[in-house]
């Protein structure tokens, strides 16, 4: 198995924003999650793969229209046709609404928004590497 790691940083639209006060749903972070899986199967089988399941999902602290949100995953265990997965998502850059309308911060220190643990799965036939 590899260490390989896959990364991605999206900054947080107002098309993101589900709930009032620019507040983003918890599922735009495990459509990230997603991407996150994609290309580690990518990089692993040669193929996209499916998601099979989340055994583990956190939300620990809110994420905002604005707001930067770097999310990485790593392979954790290749079984046979299954690869289990843990990921993190940090936010890297706080819109600041408070200040102005386009006020924001790069944070020192990336705040961790959520954790999540789950299983992919290639098809053997589908599988190049």
């Amino acid at each position: 198995m590899s260490e390989y790691v896959a990364k991605i940083r999206v900054r947080m639209s107002a098309h993101d924003a589900h709930y009032g006060g620019n507040l983003v749903d918890g599922a735009r972070l495990l459509a990230l999650f997603g991407d996150v899986a994609t290309e580690l199967q990518i990089a692993l089988d040669g193929d996209e793969g499916l998601f099979a399941a989340y055994d583990t999902i956190e939300f620990l602290a809110p994420v905002y229209a604005g707001d930067y949100i770097e999310a990485e995953g790593r392979i954790t265990r290749v079984g046979n046709t299954s690869r289990a997965m843990a990921f993190e998502a940090r936010k890297v850059i706080a819109a600041r609404y408070e200040l102005a309308p386009s006020a924001a911060d790069l944070l020192a220190e990336p705040i961790v928004v959520a954790r999540a643990s789950g299983t992919c799965v290639t098809p053997k036939a589908l599988r190049r590497k």
